[in-house]
């Protein structure tokens, strides 16, 4: 399989993981938001949770989740159209997913595998003199 399959592949696999990001942000939203209100109905007043203690922490979490997943979808875009900052980019974001067991950990060895190969660093480099 050539190359330049492989780097359109790896571009997907990060469009596809940062969207399952993206997804469990809207998810953890949704059940935020519908929290409080179990809370109330389950839990008696006096045990209750302070709203705003459920709003600060699903609002950090959410952060986190975005903040993880949106530089994979700016990640994939870069690699499927081979601009020249892709390739830096998704191996520092490779180094980082690895903690991400075990979706992200198969593919950032996967990207270590296509992105380290002087092949590929040669198609990035003429990918950045034809564009400029």
């Amino acid at each position: 399989m050539p190359l330049a399959t492989h780097v359109r592949i790896l571009a997907w696999f990060n469009i596809v993981l940062g969207g399952i990001g993206v997804l469990a942000a809207v998810f953890t939203f949704a059940g935020a938001s519908f929290l409080h209100v179990f809370l109330a109905n389950v839990v008696d007043e006096a045990a209750a949770i302070p709203v705003e203690l459920i709003q600060v922490v699903s609002t950090i979490v959410i952060t986190l989740i975005l903040v993880m997943s949106l530089p994979c979808l700016v990640l994939g875009f870069g690699l499927y159209y081979v601009r020249p900052w892709a390739r830096i980019l998704g191996l520092v974001l490779a180094a980082i997913n690895l903690l991400h067991f075990p979706l992200g950990t198969a593919v950032s060895l996967y990207s270590f595998w296509v992105l380290l190969k002087p092949e590929t660093e040669a198609m990035f480099k003429q990918a950045a003199v034809v564009q400029a």
